[in-house]
Order: structure tokens, then sequence, then C-alpha cells
């Protein structure tokens, strides 16, 4: 927690050094977003992934409160219910797919996949440099982001008491079968994208974005199976906005 109370004052920091010597402004919008997500699990012990596919949607507010000299500064604030999670990628010393025997007898390969959903609130400091009303701007925005696990679902084919045609090279498998432990998640997020802003219709955005996790889905004490657990996902997304409040000013483009 104590990074990410100084997160918190990190992203405060560009407003409140420059409050009395930008271009004053008081525009707050609010809108909507969905997207992509592709998400993985830092575990140690290392178990081999690839990325899980997933989704991500919400609302979104944003509070742009100065211009200064070509930097435009708002705070964005998220609520979104995402789809997260990871992928195994099981394979042999030779990096060829683990095959089992089924029932009749047909050699399938192993596959197994944890889908995790949370609602994920982010807290994010944006710097924009472009047009405001008209125009396209280009963006960048970091800060914190915490997450409340909602529920989680599995999907495998591994079955006990079937054997293999070829084993696994990777013997880390504890994570099969624990459920989600930590409940709640918090780490940093960042990202940069574009911006189009219409008069009289609203301002369509495209983001990039990473999370990086720094807390752990399991627990981590000397006694348990996992030092770490945490939470890597890239997200693609696109949000529209609507100004609730704008600021008088002609000189804004």
């Amino acid at each position: 927690m104590k990074y990410l109370l100084a997160l918190c004052l990190l992203a405060f920091l560009p407003y409140t050094a420059t409050a009395q010597v930008g271009d004053y402004r008081t525009d707050f919008a609010i809108g909507g977003s969905a997207g992509y997500v592709m998400s993985n699990v830092g575990f140690v012990p290392d178990v081999p992934q690839g990325w899980l596919p997933g989704y991500t949607a919400g609302l979104s507010v944003r509070y742009t409160c100065e211009k200064y000299f070509s930097s435009i500064c708002s705070i964005v604030g998220e609520v979104n219910v995402t789809q997260t999670g990871w992928k195994e990628d099981i394979r042999d010393a030779n990096n060829d797919p683990v095959y089992y025997y089924d029932d009749a007898e047909k050699m399938n390969p192993l596959n197994y996949e944890r889908k995790i959903t949370y609602v994920q609130i982010p807290f994010l400091a944006r710097l924009g440099w472009g047009r405001e009303r008209k125009g396209l701007q280009a963006f960048i925005q970091a800060g914190p982001q915490i997450g409340f696990y909602l529920s989680e679902s599995t999907k495998t084919n591994v079955m006990l008491g079937h054997g293999t045609a070829n084993q696994r090279a990777s013997q880390v498998v504890a994570q099969d079968t624990l459920a989600v432990q930590n409940k709640f998640d918090y780490g940093i997020a960042a990202g940069a994208g574009i911006e189009l802003s219409l008069p009289k219709v609203g301002h369509f955005i495209l983001e990039g974005r990473y999370y990086y996790g720094l807390g752990n889905i399991f627990k981590n004490s000397k006694s348990d199976y996992f030092g770490k657990s945490n939470y890597g996902q890239i997200v693609i997304k696109a949000t529209y906005l609507f100004d609730i409040i704008r600021t008088r000013n002609p000189k804004i483009k």
C-alpha cells in the first residue's frame, strides 16, 4: 500500500506545482469505454504461459484543469469490469505440445486457462498535446490502479488419472487447483494514445495501456508455494467522452 500512496501523491504533483502559472481550465467530461485485454501472471516458480484474451468495459470521467505551455493537464478516472487471468503453454522438453489419452484412446493436447473477473479502478494523471475542442491530440497517462475480485472460471482438459504420451517439461502445477486467495489487487497503469475531438459531438479516444500488478493473487509467505503471482496486462481500448462542463474561452482550439 505504501507504493500506491506514493503513486497517488506523484499523480497530483504536476498540478500542485503549476497551479498558479498555467492557462486555467474547468472542463469535465464523462463517457464509456470498451477494449481488448491480453493477460498473464508472473509466477515464481515460473509457469510457461501464452497470453490470455479477455475484455474490459466501463465508465470513464476526465477533469481537465490546466494548459501549461503546450501540455494539457488532466485527471482521468475509470471504473471497469475486466476479464484477466492466465493461459498455460504446456509443452515437453522438446518444446512439443503434451498429449493425453482420452476415454476413446485418442490423443489430445493438454490445455489450461483461468479467467478471473475484477472491477478495476485506475486513477491517472494525463498530459496531452494538440487540439482540445476540434482536431487531434496525442497523450500519455499513468497512475495507480486498484482491483476488486468478482469471480473466476477454469477451462481445461487436464484430467486426473489419465496418462500422457509425453511428459510436460514444467512440473509446476500447484496453480491449477488454487483458488484466488487475495481478493484485492493493486498496481501501476501507463499508456499512450490519440484523441479526436469534434464540436457538439464529443471526444473519440484510442489508447494502448500496460498494467503491472504489485500485489499477488496467491499468498506468498515462506510456507506458501508461490513467491510471486502478479498480473501483467496489455490493454487496447476505445473511449467516447462528451462534455458536461466546458471552460468559456474563445482561445481554446
